[in-house]
């Protein structure tokens, strides 16, 4: 067999990608890319994948989330101070209830392409490609703006470089403390509505000043004012990917330079499909969303091509059934894996399979159905007798009104107040706060249940 080659994948069917006009400006877009510094390295890549291993074994808690796709106008520092603020304080409430690390994975700095339902939209009679996120075509229902341009990717690049330079220093420059993380917390919990989760969250105040009164400090005092951030996103615009794929001068091996962790998304997982192929080349952790459609046999061909050697942390898979439905696909997947002995780690995304229209006409996602997938997803796992690794949510740091529900209950006639998404309805921070609180719960007891056993 030929060795892997990073532009293999351009001899492959090739789906959800745009067709560029300017193949000559498309050429040099890519060569400059390919001249410029990776985003993320290949060590940064290993210590994920060591993360992530650990996940699977029930010894650390994955937490991906972030936008459902950045946004050219909407980028500025403050909005990605408010994400990383939120994903932080996830984490901490996270950590309380599994009692492990948190892994911490945004939807950041490179989640820029979107797949489409259909190539193209028409309004008022009008016939113009689909919005496939910023990295490809503009937004607004032009034929100027949706004709896919290559210099996009150069933007795209540049703002990604800035996302990750502001996260670095966030992550390592005192912001990422646990206890200002936790004092954020306690505003969310003062609120009347959320009563609820304010026992959890005194707890939490209480450990943190036990640890002060015993004296921790130092080095171990340190590492609670400091924490390992990556990124993650879909990789769809494979001439982008490639143009940032690097060799490691350590191993030899090729990687993603694009970002710490990238997955192939529910449509674009055929096992003799480009994108398929362009994963199981690099040496990054992968994620593998996984619908209904997903057949038994599909996932057994796409495990060993994308795992051939079985490595612990390398593959990622991230389950997207809908509300009531996790039942009826996720057992026999599960026992699939367990049937080849396979190490993969297991993640919920609760929000891919439950968007609906409301009745004003906007696509949203209701709270109860997401956190019914969620303990679905838990439940199936506890039946099965595996371990559930993580959560993957489209979310933000900004107060949007476009997921109804939650405990400042956003109703359907609200969508329209701050609806402010160009693709999928994202949790706001409050939401995606409250959905850590009920997860961490969902690990407390599992958690307890195990010692019973043990016991």
């Amino acid at each position: 067999m030929s060795k892997w080659q990073k532009s293999d994948w351009r001899a492959k069917p090739r789906i959800q990608m745009p067709e560029y006009e300017d193949a000559a400006g498309l050429a040099r877009v890519e060569a400059q890319l390919s001249q410029y510094p990776p985003l993320v390295f290949a060590g940064e890549a290993r210590s994920l994948k060591a993360k992530l291993a650990a996940a699977a074994r029930g010894e650390a808690f994955l937490l991906q989330g972030g936008d459902c796709a950045e946004s050219f106008a909407e980028f500025n520092a403050d909005i990605i101070r408010d994400t990383f603020k939120v994903l932080l304080q996830m984490a901490v409430v996270l950590t309380f209830g599994a009692k492990v690390p948190v892994v911490k994975v945004g939807r950041m700095a490179g989640q820029f392409a979107k797949p489409r339902s259909a190539p193209t939209e028409t309004v008022n009679g009008v016939e113009l490609p689909s919005y496939r996120g910023d990295i490809v075509n503009g937004f607004a229902f032009t034929e100027e703006a949706r004709t896919p341009d290559p210099q996009r990717m150069l933007q795209a690049y540049t703002q990604a470089a800035a996302s990750l330079n502001l996260l670095r220093a966030f992550s390592k420059g005192g912001f990422a403390d646990i206890h200002r993380v936790h004092a954020w917390t306690l505003g969310f919990t003062d609120r009347e509505e959320a009563e609820k989760y304010r026992e959890m969250a005194s707890r939490i105040s209480d450990t943190l000043d036990f640890m002060i009164a015993a004296g921790v400090k130092g080095e171990s005092f340190l590492q609670m004012s400091q924490v390992d951030f990556f990124t993650s996103h879909e990789a769809l615009l494979l001439e982008y990917e490639e143009a940032l794929c690097r060799v490691d001068s350590t191993t030899g091996l090729p990687v993603a330079g694009s970002g710490h962790m990238i997955w192939i998304g529910d449509r674009t997982r055929q096992p003799d499909g480009a994108h398929v192929e362009f994963a199981r080349g690099v040496q990054n952790p992968i994620g593998l969303k996984c619908g209904p459609s997903i057949t038994d046999d599909d996932l057994k061909v796409l495990i060993e091509k994308l795992n051939p050697k079985n490595e612990e942390g390398r593959l990622t898979l991230i389950a997207r059934f809908g509300a009531g439905k996790v039942g009826d696909h996720l057992p026999r997947l599960i026992r699939t894996v367990e049937q080849m002995g396979a190490n993969v780690l297991w993640s919920c995304d609760p929000m891919h399979g439950n968007t609906i229209k409301s009745a004003t006409g906007y696509k949203t996602r209701p709270f109860d159905n997401v956190l019914s997938e969620v303990q679905d997803f838990f439940a199936v796992h506890n039946a099965e007798g595996t371990i559930p690794g993580g959560v993957h949510f489209e979310m933000t740091g900004k107060d949007v009104t476009e997921c109804t529900g939650g405990v400042r209950a956003v109703a359907e006639e609200d969508l329209s107040d701050r609806y402010h998404t160009a693709c999928d309805p994202r949790l706001n921070a409050s939401q995606a706060l409250e959905l850590a609180f009920l997860v961490a719960e969902e690990l407390g007891s599992r958690r307890d249940e195990a010692r019973r056993a043990v016991l």
